[in-house]
C-alpha cells in the first residue's frame, strides 16, 4: 500500500472545477472522476498536456510557495506554470480530492551522465486497482505522459515514448526511457514516503542554492504526444518521438513570443523585463 495520510496534500481545499479547467478535462467527453486507474491516467494525462514545466519565478529571484493557495492562484489562476514541487504538488492535491492514496517521493537525476547528483526530484506514487504507479507531472520534456506501473520490469508505450522501471540494490527503483540508441536512465528513487515538508526543503534547495541548475536562467519544457520542447537559456530543443532532435537559438527579443507560442505560458510585463535580463545575461 502507499503510505500517507488522508488530507496531507489539501486535496478538500482544492477548487475542483477550476482545476480540471485548467488540464482541460471534461466530466462529459471524458467521464466521471473515480478512483479507477482509466481516471488516474486520464488526469495525468491531461495536466502534462495543459501546464507546462517552467522555473520563471525562480529566474526572477523570487520565492516558490507551495501551499495549495499559492499554487490554484498561479497555475490555475494566472495560467502560468511551475517545476516539480509545484506541478506535482497541485497533482497530488487533485488526486487525494478524487479519492486517490497518494504519496511523495525523492528522486536522483540521472539524465546527465556519471554525476552523482543530490536527491532534488519530487515526484508521486499513486494506488489504484491493487498496483503502485508512478505519477509524475514534473520532471518536464523527458517525463512520462501517463503513469507508469511502479513494478520491475514494467513497460509502457505512451503515445510513441515507452518508459520502463527497473530495481537496483536496496530496493532502489529507476525509472527508464527507450531511445533509439537503447535504454536512458531519467531517474532513481528509494520507496521511502517523503511528505510536503520534505517538498519544501529541497524545493528550498531548488530555488536558492547557489548550485541549483535552476538559477540564473530561463527554463521552460513541455512533454507532447508528437514533439518534446525544451528551453533551457538560449537554446529551444525539440524532439520527435523517432530520436531527432533539432535546436535553434531564442534572442532575447524572441523569449516571451516562445514561451506563449510554445509553452503556453503567458507573463505580465513585469517578468517580462526581468526574464529578458536574465536571457541576456546567459548569452
Amino acid at each position: 500500500m502507499v503510505e500517507g495520510e488522508s488530507g496531507l496534500w489539501s486535496g478538500d481545499e482544492l477548487d475542483l472545477d477550476a482545476y480540471l479547467a485548467r488540464i482541460g478535462y471534461d466530466i462529459g467527453r471524458d467521464g466521471e472522476l473515480s478512483t479507477d486507474l482509466r481516471t488516474l491516467k486520464a488526469v495525468h494525462r491531461a495536466h502534462v498536456r495543459s501546464i507546462p514545466f517552467e522555473n520563471l519565478d525562480v529566474a526572477l529571484g523570487r520565492p516558490v510557495p507551495l501551499d495549495l493557495k499559492s499554487l490554484q492562484a498561479k497555475l490555475l489562476g494566472r495560467r502560468r506554470g511551475g517545476y516539480c514541487y509545484e506541478q506535482n504538488s497541485l497533482l497530488a492535491a487533485a488526486l487525494e480530492r478524487i479519492g486517490f492514496r497518494v504519496a511523495g517521493r525523492g528522486a536522483r537525476n540521472r539524465t546527465r551522465g556519471a554525476a552523482l547528483l543530490p536527491v532534488t526530484h519530487a515526484l508521486l506514487v499513486v494506488q489504484a486497482e491493487g498496483e503502485q504507479w508512478l505519477a509524475d507531472a514534473g520532471f518536464g520534456w523527458q517525463g512520462p505522459l501517463e503513469p507508469v506501473p511502479l513494478r520491475d520490469g514494467a513497460r509502457v508505450e505512451q503515445g510513441g515514448w515507452t518508459f520502463g522501471v527497473g530495481t537496483e540494490d536496496e530496493g532502489i527503483h529507476v525509472l527508464r526511457s527507450l531511445r533509439p540508441h537503447g535504454w536512458t536512465d531519467l531517474y532513481a528513487f528509494s520507496p521511502q514516503t517523503l511528505y510536503p515538508g520534505d517538498f519544501t526543503v529541497m524545493n528550498h534547495f531548488s530555488s536558492s542554492h547557489p548550485e541549483s541548475r535552476f538559477l540564473g536562467q530561463v527554463v521552460a519544457q513541455q512533454p507532447g504526444t508528437e514533439v518534446r520542447r525544451a528551453l533551457v537559456r538560449q537554446t529551444l530543443t525539440t524532439m520527435g518521438t523517432d530520436g531527432v532532435t533539432e535546436e535553434r537559438v531564442v534572442t532575447v527579443d524572441e523569449l516571451a513570443a516562445t514561451l506563449e507560442t510554445d509553452f503556453g505560458i503567458e507573463i505580465d510585463d513585469e517578468e517580462r523585463a526581468g526574464l529578458e535580463r536574465v536571457h541576456a545575461a546567459g548569452v
